[in-house]
């Protein structure tokens, strides 16, 4: 007796109609319909709706921030709220003349004006504004003088003499690791007369400690060729006079970029969202000429940034200029009393028993004051509940330490500690 004819296979859905099943995540309809073919190629159709949420996760979306490090570079680093019209701007107009005009006169002659610079020019980031300085300083390959404990490589690969090597500079590498002094740079530049650039890079995410020696900026100075300082974090005046309380103590060792133009700098190079505490860019700041050898390069084009970020990083600089750049995200967060945080901690704490308020410790984050731990407090949940965290919305990042998932609160803005709540009890429901 013959077998029975099998089922013919189940015809797979229709990816469409699949696809318009999925409308309520929000998603446009062509990336639903890629979402509903990579199920249905898997023999999932099923999975389709998980894996048009994968896609939605995986666009740009606010988060909050728990994991105490203030300038996370994961996370964006300097958070920063902006608001811009859907209008033109005058980026490039004079609107005194009605001609055209130069997107330095905006944010970067403001920034001059708050470090005592006599121009600025603003880049996209501050790999940009080294990479510049360099090629219109010292392109072509005329040499530069480095220190042998400054050659040093930052997150993504971004190393020194390969930023060097690219400007069609001619690096001189000068002293040791842990000790160069004033003589190393002279012998370099009694070796070659033609040296155009004494560069000093900022260890912003090490330190050497023990048998070492530097060489200060107004020692530099005094030899003949133009000093830049790649300072990176971008901290602008070590009295931080839009402070209330003045610089706090953790702050105690960092550069900042008015007093290293004091000590002789012709420029100087730093982040914007950083120790500034604004968007993504790199400032050049210092001698005028210098800086408009920088814009004037051909590079400069490449480089520089839209209306956007010259719009926030002008209010940036304007609230420098009026003393409330505490008011900024950043400094706000930075310069909270841990009275305040327990205070919110032990709030949050009295609504889920399962967590605990915990002592903790802040990091400035962002390649910045490395082993620099600022006093906080935080909640802690046992175990690394972090993934679980993260499926909320918005997402709550927290970290583990010791088997547990710590959310420090130093990094949490307060009008977000109702998410954080809410994550909480997240958890336990599921727990």
């Amino acid at each position: 007796m013959s077998a029975p004819p099998s089922e013919p296979p189940a015809r797979p859905p229709s990816v469409d109609a699949l696809a318009r099943s999925l409308a309520d995540t929000g998603l446009p309809h062509p990336l639903l319909v890629d979402a509903a073919r990579a199920a249905i190629a898997a023999g999932e159709p099923d999975r389709a709706r998980a894996e048009a949420e994968v896609r939605a996760r995986s666009m740009l979306q606010p988060v909050v921030n728990a994991t105490g490090v203030l300038l996370h570079t994961n996370l964006g680093r300097a958070p920063l709220a902006t608001s811009t019209p859907g209008r033109a701007s005058n980026i490039e107009l004079d609107l005194g003349t009605g001609k055209r005009g130069s997107r330095t006169a905006h944010a970067g002659a403001l920034l001059a004006r708050a470090v005592e610079a006599e121009a600025a020019v603003v880049v996209n980031n501050g790999a940009a504004a080294v990479l510049l300085a360099l090629a219109a300083l010292a392109g072509g390959g005329r040499s530069v003088a480095v220190s042998r404990g400054e050659l040093v490589e930052i997150g993504g690969g971004f190393r020194i003499p390969d930023v060097m090597a690219q400007s069609g500079a001619r690096l001189v590498e000068v002293g040791t690791t842990n000790r160069t002094r004033l003589g190393d740079y002279r012998a370099a530049l009694d070796a070659d007369p033609e040296l155009a650039v004494l560069l000093k890079v900022h260890r912003s995410n090490y330190t050497i400690t023990g048998f070492t020696e530097d060489t200060s900026v107004s020692a530099l100075s005094t030899l003949g060729p133009d000093v830049v300082v790649d300072l990176g974090s971008g901290l602008l005046d070590a009295a931080c006079p839009w402070l209330d309380g003045g610089p706090p103590a953790w702050l105690a060792a960092e550069p900042a970029v008015r007093q290293t133009l004091q000590a002789g700098a012709d420029l100087v190079l730093f982040s914007g969202d950083k120790l500034l505490g604004g968007p993504q860019a790199g400032v050049v700041a210092g001698r005028a000429d210098l800086v408009r050898r920088c814009a004037r390069h051909p590079l400069y084009r490449a480089f520089r940034p839209g209306s956007l970020v010259l719009s926030a990083l002008q209010d940036v600089a304007l609230a420098y200029l009026d003393r409330t750049a505490g008011d900024l995200p950043l400094w706000r967060m930075a310069t909270a009393s841990v009275e305040d945080l327990d205070r919110r901690a032990r709030r949050l704490a009295a609504d889920h028993p399962s967590v605990e308020v915990v002592v903790c410790g802040s990091a400035p984050g962002g390649g910045t004051m490395p082993g620099v731990e600022i006093p906080s407090v935080g909640l802690a949940v046992d175990g690394d509940v972090t993934a679980a965290l993260r499926a909320g919305t918005p997402p709550v990042i927290g970290r583990v330490a010791d088997g547990r998932t710590v959310l420090d609160l130093r990094s949490v803005e307060p009008e977000d500690d109702g998410v954080v709540a809410a994550a909480l009890s997240r958890l336990e429901d599921v727990g």
